[in-house]
C-alpha cells in the first residue's frame, strides 16, 4: 500500500506546483503596493537639477495635487514616457521629478534637449530618497495630494491610456 502511495507523490507535487504557477498568471506584475500609501512623502531636502544651489524639500510639493516622477537618463523606459509627462504638465497638471542615481550633467543636457516637464527635478544621486519612497527602479510615478501625502503609486511607464483610466481619474477625484 505504501508503494503504490510513493507512486503518486510526483502526480500531487506537479499539482500543487501547477497551481501555484496558474495563480501567478493572473497577477499584475505592474502592481507594486507601496508601504508609504496614504503616508507623507519622506523628509528630504536636496538640490535641484537646473539650479544646484536650489535647496528644496518635501515642504515644497505641498499646496497642490501633483506627480512626483522618479526618473533617470539611464532608463530607456523614461525616455518612452516622456512626450507623456510634457503633455499632462501642458495640461496643467504639476509634475516634480526625482532624478535617480543619476549623471546630473546628463540628465541637465536631457532635460534641455527634450524639454523639461517638471516644476523642478530634484536631485539623489545616491538613491537615499528612492529607498525611503520605496522605489524599485525607474520610472515611477506617484500621486501626492495638497497636504503632502502619497495617494497612489504607479510603476512603469506612464502611457496617455494609463493616463487616462488610472492616474487622471485619481488627480481628479483630489483636486
Amino acid at each position: 500500500m505504501m508503494s503504490r502511495f510513493k507512486l503518486f507523490i510526483p502526480l500531487i507535487v506537479f499539482a500543487v506546483l501547477a497551481g501555484f504557477f496558474w495563480k501567478g498568471l493572473s497577477l499584475d506584475p505592474t502592481h507594486m503596493p507601496s508601504a508609504l500609501l496614504d503616508k507623507p512623502v519622506p523628509t528630504f531636502s536636496l538640490v535641484t537639477v537646473n539650479d544646484p544651489q536650489k535647496q528644496v524639500s518635501q515642504e515644497d510639493l505641498k499646496g497642490r495635487v501633483s506627480l512626483l516622477n522618479v526618473w533617470a537618463t539611464w532608463c530607456i523606459s523614461c525616455r518612452q514616457e516622456h512626450p507623456f509627462l510634457l503633455d499632462i504638465a501642458e495640461k496643467g497638471t504639476p509634475i516634480y521629478g526625482v532624478n535617480y542615481k543619476d549623471d546630473v550633467e546628463m540628465a541637465r543636457k536631457w532635460l534641455k534637449d527634450l524639454e523639461d516637464p517638471y516644476q523642478f527635478s530634484i536631485v539623489d544621486a545616491d538613491g537615499r530618497l528612492g529607498i525611503d519612497l520605496g522605489v524599485f527602479g525607474a520610472p515611477e510615478t506617484y500621486i501626492v495630494d495638497k497636504t503632502g501625502v502619497i495617494r497612489y503609486k504607479h510603476v512603469g511607464v506612464v502611457t496617455d491610456k494609463v493616463w487616462q483610466e488610472t492616474l487622471q481619474p485619481i488627480v481628479q477625484s483630489l483636486q
